[in-house]
């Protein structure tokens, strides 16, 4: 392996995190979302092991759907919330994908359409994220519109949370009330709990759950999570060079880290170029040998450099791990001002992926 850096991803885990979502939500379905390339871990290989255990699978661009079907995933699919032409419905309904309708003028469209095959939709109601959806006023007349037309097989109705993230919030009690007094009078399957509403809203759960962040390990919440999740990515890289510098020297671009004593300092072979955050401050931990070892200097784009003063036996060729087994992303999204997400979704090609326990 010349790489200096991989990604190990482990199936297992992944499977366990999908069982705790099923767990919290037993009488649910569960759309597992996959978009982004399964957050950054793989699109096909993370759907392959998804699909026996889910009931759908989510994605959020067409071409992630048409990946999928090209290479053999026959679940269900649901594109979400997609600007979707005519072209791109009648691939839909080719493919059988089902697809987020969430404006007036995309229900003309579909219903003014010629498809070979009806479509499965999830109609979308905005109760306060305000970024997608129909108005309150507008759903019965559209859903009246979408009943009617030959080109709909069935209907589910859906809406997001904006901040179910937030225990304390109010907002997420008046969405989920507003959802639940606006499609009551509806006999359709329902879905709005996100990976957050899981974790802390049953009353949310409705028909269909769609878990996302959970399933990779990541706690979505603020405050720990009573739900035994494990991390599914383990970002490793491999020391390159170690080296000891006195006090008061500069390390790194612009020299942002002082060092304040005679220091080791590890250069480890991963940057911004393989996704490791860019904007990750002084200080964000790194696990050297099973220690926690801060940050020191600016990330580059191909290396960064470690204060490896306090760990004993470090050598060049030792393995650090950025996150995962060890080390929680959330910790490192936060001294980087941003979420586990996109740490994961960040992880670019020339990170090789390795596939652990895939087989039970």
């Amino acid at each position: 392996m010349h790489n200096t850096c991989r990604a190990i991803i482990d199936l297992a885990a992944l499977r366990h995190n999908l069982q705790q979502a099923k767990s919290l939500a037993p009488s649910s379905k569960v759309m597992a979302v996959i978009k982004a390339d399964a957050y950054g871990h793989g699109l096909v290989p993370i759907a392959k092991t998804l699909g026996p255990y889910a009931d759908g699978l989510a994605v959020a661009r067409l071409k992630e759907a048409l990946d999928l079907r090209n290479n053999g995933i026959s679940n269900r699919l649901l594109l979400l919330g997609s600007l979707i032409d005519t072209e791109g419905m009648q691939s839909c309904a080719e493919q059988a994908i089902d697809i987020v309708i969430h404006s007036p003028e995309t229900i003309r469209q579909l219903c003014e359409a010629t498809l070979d095959k009806p479509i499965n939709i999830w109609l979308k109601v905005d109760v306060g994220m305000h970024r997608l959806g129909l108005t309150p006023e507008q759903l019965l007349h559209n859903y009246r519109q979408l009943s009617d037309s030959p080109n709909v097989a069935d209907i589910v109705l859906m809406s997001h949370f904006s901040s179910a993230d937030d225990e304390d919030s109010a907002i997420t009690i008046d969405q989920l009330t507003s959802f639940d007094d606006l499609t009551r009078v509806f006999e359709n399957n329902k879905s709005a709990a996100n990976s957050a509403a899981i974790l802390t809203m049953p009353h949310s759960h409705f028909d269909w759950v769609r878990p996302g962040i959970m399933l990779y390990g990541a706690n979505p919440l603020p405050s720990p999570c009573s739900t035994r999740l494990k991390p599914v990515m383990t970002l490793k890289a491999k020391i390159v060079a170690l080296r000891e510098i006195p006090a008061e020297e500069g390390v790194g671009y612009n020299h942002r880290w002082k060092s304040q004593k005679p220091t080791t300092l590890a250069t480890v072979g991963i940057g911004y170029g393989d996704g490791y955050p860019r904007h990750a401050h002084d200080g964000t931990p790194v696990l050297v040998n099973g220690h926690k070892a801060p940050l020191a200097g600016r990330v580059s784009m191909d290396l960064i450099t470690v204060d490896v003063s306090e760990c004993s036996s470090v050598n060049i060729g030792d393995e650090v791990t950025l996150w995962g087994e060890g080390l929680a992303a959330e910790e490192v999204a936060k001294h980087s001002d941003t979420i586990s997400y996109q740490l994961f979704t960040s992880v670019s090609d020339r990170v090789c992926k390795e596939y652990i326990n895939a087989k039970l």
